[in-house]
């Protein structure tokens, strides 16, 4: 079996009374997209604020190619090649494209004017071309203000940043959010791209479709808690509505030797039906 790259063990978290996670797991493998899926409150973005170091569990284990690692900063996330794309895409609208790709980690000109502290901007240019070049993203002007873009452009932009700078794993939380038909198909693109690079890519949507359209895995998450892992081309929209809710139990997964909150249906790549004997779908 292949080693998960991201893994998550009974990460627990709690707000006040609020356990939002409850001893929830999580893997996640490299070349592969990996869905997060689940209901309104299911514990999906806690999880993913703690696998990024915006929040620190209160119980669990997080490995990373099978070391244990304390994410307790996004900072200390993004040096072990960790990044997330946010909903709200946290770009800075009145800079164009290579500023927003450098957002935070500028480079400056060499020597003195480097000291003093005046920017490079000739070669972040030309390595925030070859960034969007990788994903084929293409823009009308590479000094257009990237408030003066559509929003598939954006969030390819957005995208793009996560990918320069990830090695091993990117979030992607509803990259393809209020977008139109033409403008989703080319971010599901770009996913497909970074997914062949051989990051690991983690996706949050609600979009089942979507979903199934470009993930390779599917977990699902309810009431804090994983309950059911999927190979994507084993199953259709009524079982992951199903999962999500609690109308198809553990033995209607085809799990025989496993807990009904944690259904194993062909967890790797390629899928490779119920790994844990049962009959699959």
């Amino acid at each position: 079996m292949v080693e998960a790259l991201l893994e998550a063990r009974n990460v627990v978290k709690q707000y006040g009374t609020v356990r939002a996670l409850q001893g929830t797991d999580f893997s996640a493998y490299a070349g592969t997209v990996t869905a997060l899926i689940g209901d309104n409150g299911a514990g999906k973005s806690t999880l993913v604020k703690c696998l990024s170091g915006v929040a620190m569990p209160d119980g669990g284990e997080i490995f990373l190619d099978g070391q244990r690692i304390l994410l307790d900063s996004p900072t200390s996330a993004q040096r072990l090649g960790i990044e997330t794309v946010y909903q709200d895409l946290a770009l800075a609208y009145d800079l164009d494209a290579a500023a927003n790709l450098y957002l935070g980690r500028e480079l400056r000109r060499p020597g003195l004017l480097g000291m003093l502290g005046v920017l490079d901007k000739a070669a972040m240019r030309n390595g925030g071309a070859g960034a969007l070049a990788n994903l084929g993203v293409r823009l009308p002007a590479a000094d257009a203000p990237v408030g003066s873009l559509s929003g598939g452009q954006r969030q390819s932009i957005a995208v793009a940043r996560a990918v320069a700078w990830a090695s091993r794993v990117i979030f992607m939380d509803e990259p393809t959010a209020a977008l139109g038909v033409v403008q989703r198909e080319r971010v599901l693109e770009v996913i497909r791209r970074v997914r062949d690079s051989g990051v690991a890519v983690v996706l949050i949507s609600h979009n089942m479709p979507e979903v199934l359209a470009v993930a390779d895995r599917i977990e699902v998450l309810r009431l804090g808690r994983r309950v059911a892992r999927f190979a994507a081309g084993d199953v259709d929209v009524e079982d992951l509505v199903g999962a999500m809710t609690g109308a198809l139990e553990a033995s209607a997964l085809g799990a025989n030797d496993v807990e009904a909150n944690d259904v194993e249906a062909g967890a790797q790549t390629g899928g490779e039906g119920n790994t844990n004997g049962g009959n699959g779908r």
